[in-house]
C-alpha cells in the first residue's frame, strides 16, 4: 500500500488521487461556460488522476468560445482540470453538480469566474494566492539571490499559516483543503510542495486533520486512504527531516547485493540479482530536489558513454511524489523504481544526503559504497 505524499500530483496547481468513476442510472455532473478570445484553441477536460492526466473530452472553440462537459457522477470529491495549451483551470467535482466557468484567453488560469460551486470559488481563491506567492518568489530569486532561500522560506511559512488557519483547519472535510495540502511553487526548475510533512513535521497535522475529516464524509474512497497513508508515513517516518548526512559504510569488500525489487513506472518489477554480468551503478535520487536536472544530465552522459560496454543504471526514487517521479523518468532510458516500502533503508539509512551511489561489479557485488567513490567515471573505467 503507498505510504507516500507520492501520491501528491505537483505538475500544475493540481491534486491526485485514484479516478472513482461510478455510473449511477444515467446521473451525470456538468462543466459548462465560455472561454473569450479562444478562437479555433482546442479545450480539453481532463481527469487528474494517479496514473496521470486522462483527456475526458474536447473541443475545438468557436468564435463565442462556448463549452459543454459532462461525466458519470462521482461518488466522493474528485479533481479535473479545462486546459488550453499551458493555462489550466482546476475545478473540483462532487456528485453531479453543475459548474459554470467564465475565462478570458490566453490568461485564463488568473482571468476566470466560476459559479454553481463554493468548492471551486475557493479553490480559485488558493490557486490565485498560489500564482501570487510563485511570483514573489521569482522577484526574490531575480533580486536578491543572495539571501533568497531564507527570504522564501518566511514567505512559505506564512502563506502555510494563512491556509492552514483560513482554509484547511475551517473546513478540512472540503475538496478545496484537499486541493490546498498539494499545492506547490517552482523553486530552481524544480517543483517543491508548500506542504510537505517529510520536510515539516507541522505539516504532518495539517494532513492528519483533512485525513481524519475525510475518514468520516468520504470512508473507504482512495483519497482518503491515501491521506491517512501520509499521515502515517509522517508519524513513522523521519528519515528525511532528521537527515543527519551520516554515511552508510556498508563494507563494500565484494559484498553481494542485497537486493531490491521494486517497480517502475509501468509497474514492471525489477531486481538487481537479474542484473547480474553488468556493471550497476546503483543510484538512491530524490528528483525533487534543487539540482536533479543537472544531476541526470550528467547521469545521462554516463549512461550514454559506458552502457554499450556495460554498464547498467539501477535508479531508486526515494520521492514523495509519485506521480512527480513518473513525468521525470518518462524519457530516462536506464531502470528507474519507486521504493514506497522502505526497504532502501538496507542502503541509505543512517539517512544521507542524496543522491547515494554504489558501484556493483559484473559478479553483483558491491564494490564501491558513498565513501568510497571520488572519482565515479574512473571507478566504472575499472569495473568494464
Amino acid at each position: 500500500m503507498k505510504y507516500t505524499t507520492g501520491r501528491l500530483f505537483v505538475a500544475g496547481i493540481a491534486v491526485v488521487g485514484l479516478m472513482v468513476l461510478t455510473s449511477c442510472a444515467g446521473e451525470q455532473f456538468h462543466v459548462k461556460g465560455t472561454i473569450a478570445n479562444a478562437k479555433d484553441s482546442v479545450l480539453y477536460f481532463e481527469h487528474n488522476g494517479l496514473e496521470g492526466f486522462s483527456t475526458v473530452d474536447s473541443v475545438k472553440l468557436n468564435e463565442k468560445g462556448g463549452f459543454s462537459f459532462s461525466s458519470d457522477k462521482v461518488d466522493n470529491p474528485e479533481f479535473y482540470r479545462l486546459r488550453i495549451a499551458g493555462q489550466i483551470i482546476n475545478i473540483a467535482i462532487d456528485s453531479t453538480e453543475t459548474v459554470n466557468v467564465q475565462a478570458t484567453y490566453p490568461q485564463m488560469a488568473t482571468d476566470y469566474s466560476v459559479k454553481g460551486s463554493y468548492e471551486n470559488e475557493k479553490i480559485k481563491e488558493l490557486a490565485l494566492k498560489q500564482v501570487d506567492l510563485q511570483a514573489q518568489c521569482q522577484t526574490i530569486y531575480a533580486e536578491r539571490p543572495d539571501i533568497a532561500d531564507s527570504l522564501v522560506n518566511v514567505l512559505v511559512s506564512g502563506y502555510k499559516q494563512d491556509v492552514s488557519r483560513n482554509y484547511i483547519f475551517k473546513e478540512p472535510m472540503r475538496a478545496y483543503s484537499y486541493f490546498a495540502l498539494f499545492q506547490y511553487i517552482v523553486v530552481g526548475n524544480e517543483a517543491r510542495l508548500i506542504f510537505d510533512p517529510t520536510k515539516d513535521a507541522k505539516d504532518n497535522k495539517v494532513f492528519g486533520a483533512v485525513a481524519t475529516s475525510w475518514d468520516t464524509y468520504y470512508p473507504g474512497s482512495d483519497r482518503t486512504q491515501n491521506l491517512h497513508n501520509i499521515t502515517i508515513k509522517g508519524m513513522k517516518d523521519e528519515r528525511i527531516v532528521q537527515a543527519q548526512n551520516k554515511p552508510v559504510e556498508v563494507d563494500a569488500k565484494e559484498m553481494g547485493v542485497i537486493d531490491l525489487p521494486l517497480r517502475d513506472n509501468r509497474g514492471v518489477e525489477h531486481h538487481l540479482t537479474d542484473l547480474k554480468g553488468k556493471v550497476v551503478l546503483l543510484d538512491f535520487h530524490v528528483f525533487a530536489t534543487e539540482g536533479s536536472t543537472e544531476y541526470i544530465m550528467k547521469m545521462r552522459e554516463l549512461y550514454n558513454k559506458y552502457h554499450d560496454r556495460g554498464l547498467e543504471i539501477y535508479m531508486v526514487s526515494l520521492d514523495d511524489n509519485a506521480h512527480f517521479w513518473k513525468e521525470q523518468v518518462a524519457n530516462l532510458p536506464w531502470i528507474n523504481v519507486y521504493d514506497d516500502t522502505g526497504i532502501s533503508r538496507a542502503y541509505t539509512a543512517p539517512a544521507q544526503t542524496m543522491p547515494i551511489i554504489y558501484l556493483i561489479d559484473r559478479g553483483n557485488n558491491v564494490v564501491k559504497n558513498p565513501s568510497q567513490i571520488k572519482n565515479l567515471s574512473e571507478e566504472i573505467e575499472k569495473l568494464l
